[in-house]
Formats: C-alpha cells, structure tokens, sequence
C-alpha cells in the first residue's frame, strides 16, 4: 500500500499541469527569501499566490481562491512595510509573542474556524469543512504575524502546513501534498534562521 501510494505521489507530480509547477516553485523561493528577511520574498508570493487564486477558481474552489487573493493584498502590504524599514535606520525587528498574545491568537482562530466550518458544512460546500476552514483562517490571520516579522509564525506555519498536506490528501490533490511537504521543510528552516537573528537582536541590546 505505502508502493502504491509512493507511486501515485510520483506521477501525480508528473502530471501538474505547468502552471502549477511555476507557482509551486514560486512559492519555494518565497519561504526560502522570508528565511533570510529579503523584502523581495513579497514579489514572488504575489506571484505564486496570483497563479493560484486563478487555478482554484477554475477549479470550483471558492474558499482556497478567496484564501490566495488575500494572501496578494498582504503580499503588498508586506512589501512595502519590509521595503520601507529597510531602506531606513528604523527596520523591523523579530518579535516573540508572549503566552497570553498566543493563547488569544490561537482561542480567536479556533472560534473563526468553527463558524466557519459550520457554515461549509450546513451549505455542503466543502469536501472536509473543519480541515478546510482551519487551514484557511489561521493561513489568513498567519500572514499577518509573518508581516509584522512575529517568529512564533513559523511554528503555526508549520502545523498549518502539515494540515494542508491532510486536506489535500483527502481531497486527492497528490502533487500539492508534495508541495506543502516542502512548506514544512521549508517553514523549519525558517524557524531555525529567524531563532538565530531573534538571539543576535536581543544581544545587542
């Protein structure tokens, strides 16, 4: 079964369509820039997450297309917030959020994403509500942390990404399983290079 399901992944990467290899490989290098605090991370989100919005409409997906047209609004803005700090003295610093901010973080994400799911699933518009409706608002109210340079939003990115990698699987989106698998790899690195700046910040001080 673990052949089987190894091959399907295989061929089903083999099979995406080139759009959605470009945008997958955008998305590779907005994780990697974000990694390194490159302002030009926004561009190359914006231009993933437009080839997205667009795939996802197409394919009757309302919620992951609303979802990725956000995430081209916050593009700008975190472009022109990191392009604006960097070009002056006064640049934005990592920030860790205290156990309180993340606890109403967490309890306000939790509330939006059982209305939401309620409502997906009383209207029958998605295939697994609960998954589909947590991915979304915590990726929604996560892109804002990564703006703001919060570090703990890697750890969300991570366990936001591992249940996409279960939504997808259930929905049989085989080659954005794969896509996402790196995200968390991805969002690891990211951790781990955001933690070592954070120490840096806080021994010049």
């Amino acid at each position: 079964m673990t052949e089987s399901l190894i091959t399907e992944l295989i061929n089903a990467s083999l099979a995406m369509p080139p759009w959605e290899v470009a945008a997958a490989l955008l998305g590779a290098c907005y994780i990697i820039l974000a990694a390194k605090e490159s302002q030009w991370c926004w561009p190359f989100a914006f231009a993933n997450t437009l080839i997205y919005t667009v795939l996802f409409w197409e394919g009757q997906l309302p919620m992951q297309a609303l979802l990725n047209a956000y995430y081209m609004a916050m593009a700008v803005y975190g472009y022109m917030i990191w392009r604006k700090h960097q070009q002056s003295e006064d640049n934005i610093h990592i920030t860790s959020w205290s156990w309180s901010k993340q606890v109403v973080f967490i309890v306000i994400g939790t509330v939006l994403s059982l209305i939401t799911a309620y409502y997906l699933q009383s209207n029958q518009l998605s295939q697994s509500p609960y998954l589909d409706a947590s991915v979304t608002i915590f990726s929604v109210m996560n892109t804002w942390l990564m703006a703001r340079k919060v570090l703990q939003n890697w750890i969300y990115w991570i366990i936001i990404d591992a249940a996409a990698v279960v939504l997808y699987f259930e929905t049989a989106y085989y080659a954005t399983v794969i896509l996402f698998a790196l995200y968390i790899v991805l969002a690891i690195s990211g951790l781990i290079s955001w933690q070592k700046r954070f120490k840096q910040q806080v021994g010049q001080y």
